[in-house]
């Protein structure tokens, strides 16, 4: 589908006077009247285009509610996506970061629209006509994604956005403390997960920029070219670290065998797409890293997948969303928890 925005959902709105009046202080671009809409696409973060005249942006800011210590952070995406630009064609450029919570009551940041289309679970209607093209855009998102772990971080003016020593260690305790930020019940799954993993941590074998979520859904692809990712979303997670955390990540949102007995997990990829392996072995080639340990970077995903969608539905819970698409969520912490303790168990 072509990414396109929509009316704004009803309790999602911000205070867009207040809005209007500081871009208007602020960003030379953003003058004059301000129209909104909203995308509807992710789970978490919100996600507005703004239109001043013929000059269109992105205004990204974190969810409504209590929000978990490193999460959505606004900050974290403005520090990349104002260097990234330049070395990495499909990251957008950001603009401007407010801090200021008198403004919408949240940080934000205003990010360069692009326009193109998103896979959400099947084939968009626009590629129907191409040949292969399941397996041109499954090439075209890995390729992506190991061209920006070979980016040169100190060229890029990067070197700071992380500590990647002791990157993957960091990643068990960090969601390990989310895990009991977010639960609502107690999941014996999830503790034995952590275990097998802290006992059995590889050695990274490069420092690379670490997106944190590529997906299908947080890609765009340009509408005649199932070959080119035009931009890539959601760039607050991005730190440094170990390649291959970027890559189980992707691999856990892939088809999973594992997975086709759980009704309660949303809709996964369908269609003709190429399996696990094959997209194992197009990131080996264009990177050049041995994928040999990677099913601990998948059980490591599957886990955080788990504490994500248990975030999700405690928001739901707890009344900081009505989005109905979170309800079923806490079922779904519970599968990824025992698909990831299989994932563990095999290593």
């Amino acid at each position: 589908m072509i990414d396109e925005a929509k009316a704004v959902r009803t309790g999602e709105e911000q205070d867009w006077k207040s809005l209007e009046s500081y871009l208007n202080q602020k960003v030379e671009a953003c003058q004059g009247k301000m129209q909104v809409a909203q995308f509807y696409g992710g789970h978490a973060n919100l996600t507005y285009l703004l239109t001043f005249g013929d000059s269109e942006f992105v205004l990204r800011r974190p969810p409504f509610g209590k929000i978990a210590p490193g999460a959505h952070d606004m900050k974290r995406e403005f520090r990349v996506l104002s260097k990234l630009y330049q070395y990495f064609p499909q990251a957008p450029r950001a603009y401007h970061y407010c801090e200021d919570l008198d403004i919408i009551g949240s940080p934000f940041v205003l990010v360069e629209r692009r326009s193109g289309v998103v896979v959400r679970y099947k084939l968009p209607e626009v590629f129907a006509s191409f040949a292969d093209v399941e397996k041109r855009l499954t090439d075209a998102m890995i390729k992506a994604q190991a061209t920006l772990h070979r980016i040169d971080v100190e060229q890029a003016e990067l070197t700071k956005l992380g500590r990647p020593d002791g990157y993957l260690r960091r990643q068990l305790d960090g969601w390990s403390q989310r895990w009991d930020l977010s639960k609502i019940d107690e999941n014996p799954n999830m503790t034995e997960i952590f275990e097998i993993l802290t006992a059995e941590i590889p050695e990274a074998q490069a420092v690379a920029i670490v997106h944190s979520d590529i997906k299908f859904d947080n890609c765009q692809f340009a509408a005649d070219n199932p070959d080119q990712v035009s931009s890539i979303f959601d760039w607050d997670m991005t730190t440094l670290g170990d390649p291959l955390a970027d890559v189980g990540m992707t691999l856990s949102y892939w088809p999973e065998p594992l997975l086709q007995k759980y009704k309660s997990l949303p809709v996964s990829l369908v269609g003709n797409f190429p399996d696990k392996d094959y997209l194992k072995a197009q990131y080996a080639a264009h990177s050049g890293f041995d994928l040999a340990k990677i099913d601990w970077y998948e059980s490591l995903s599957y886990w955080k997948g788990a504490v994500i969608a248990q975030q999700l539905y405690t928001r739901y819970v707890n009344g900081a969303t009505k989005d109905e698409r979170m309800k079923g969520f806490g079922e779904s912490a519970k599968a990824l928890a025992e698909v990831a303790l299989i994932k563990a168990k095999s290593l």
